[in-house]
């Protein structure tokens, strides 16, 4: 007759798990497991050091020796402890973001949660819809009052945009402007940096546009204002320029009336053909002061009509340069920007505006 009595299940495999510890190569601890499913066991495990090292009993244990040298060595041990603070601030901060980003990109453009100054139009068809991004309040009027309002939406941005290619994350999406922008495309952030990765929300089926055309004043601020826009897209959804969805809208510098007639330049070259053609005839040259200045029916006529607007695609035709591009002239690498300009800088003389 047995002197003991017969342990229970969790008796005999918490029993079972202490013999295991025993095959444990710490010095410091010994821990045994083992992993049971429907009362069998499937696995057991002991801590110790990884597959292929010395074990402590053979080089001691590295946990005490790392706290004989942290007493001896202050400092070091504080710029340890400073940069596992960094590492975890940093941890901390990405998943802020994370939730951050998806609680506002997350919502519907509805009566409940509108987008600022946004105009969108009437037809649902994707396939159709056209977006505007233009600069300011009162370029925001002038497309209003000369697009179609069926399929032409119009998104304004106020004035220059953070540079994404430089900014961090948190600090991106901390910009009501751009996160404006990203609600009104629909499809999300493009994020597949190892480190931000769960930032990811991009779904290209949920583009709410055919079309994202880049609209700003022929000049220099508008010139900088399209960069900073492009930039964004492309660090944020730079699947939009691959698949063709990103366009730029070309305004007229000049508009040269005869009579009754109106001729609009896009540039000197034209603007010269123009003139040459009128020659001898008495006609009045404007240089345009802005898309908010632009009457309805040229807003129309040169931006809006899709029958007689300029659309110039954005290609990504050479991927790998345009990243290099964007760097050099956007980036960190002062120097280099500085040698291009050096360089380059004499072939847009006639772009300046210095009036």
């Amino acid at each position: 007759m047995r002197d003991t009595q017969r342990p229970s299940w969790d008796e005999y495999f918490l029993k079972l798990a202490f013999e295991v510890s025993k095959r444990s190569t710490c010095l410091r601890r010994a821990v045994g497991a083992i992993i049971v499913k429907d009362r069998r066991i499937l696995a057991t495990g002991y801590n110790g050091v990884p597959s292929g090292l010395r074990h402590c009993e053979e080089t001691g244990c590295l946990r005490e020796q790392l706290g004989v040298y942290f007493i001896e060595n202050k400092m070091d041990a504080e710029k340890l402890c400073g940069q596992v603070l960094v590492n975890k601030r940093s941890r901390e901060s990405a998943e802020r973001t994370r939730i951050n980003v998806k609680k506002k990109l997350g919502g519907n453009i509805d009566i409940t949660n509108r987008v600022k100054k946004f105009v969108d139009c009437r037809s649902r068809d994707a396939e159709r819809r056209e977006l505007y991004i233009v600069e300011g309040d009162s370029a925001l009027g002038a497309c209003k009052l000369g697009r179609d309002g069926e399929f032409q939406a119009i998104m304004p941005i106020r004035g220059k945009i953070l540079n994404c290619l430089k900014a961090e994350y948190d600090k991106i999406f901390k910009s009501d402007v751009i996160v404006d922008l990203m609600k009104v495309l629909g499809c999300g952030v493009e994020i597949s940096t190892k480190h931000n990765k769960e930032l990811n929300s991009f779904d290209i089926n949920n583009l709410r546009w055919n079309k994202i055309i880049i609209c700003t004043d022929a000049d220099v601020d508008g010139y900088q204002i399209r960069t900073l826009v492009l930039t964004m897209i492309y660090r944020l959804t730079p699947s939009l320029i691959e698949k063709g969805y990103v366009y730029i809208a070309e305004s007229p510098l000049y508009e040269i009336s005869y009579k009754d007639k109106s001729y609009f330049a896009f540039d000197e070259n034209e603007k010269a053909a123009i003139t040459q053609k009128l020659d001898g005839k008495k006609y009045i040259i404007q240089r345009s002061k802005g898309l908010g200045e632009n009457q309805p029916d040229m807003m129309w006529e040169t931006t809006m009509n899709p029958e007689t607007r300029r659309l110039i695609k954005v290609t990504p035709d050479e991927a790998e340069k345009t990243q290099q591009m964007f760097d050099l002239l956007l980036g960190d690498n002062l120097s280099g920007r500085k040698d291009f300009i050096a360089a380059e800088g004499y072939k847009f003389i006639d772009l300046t505006d210095v009036s």
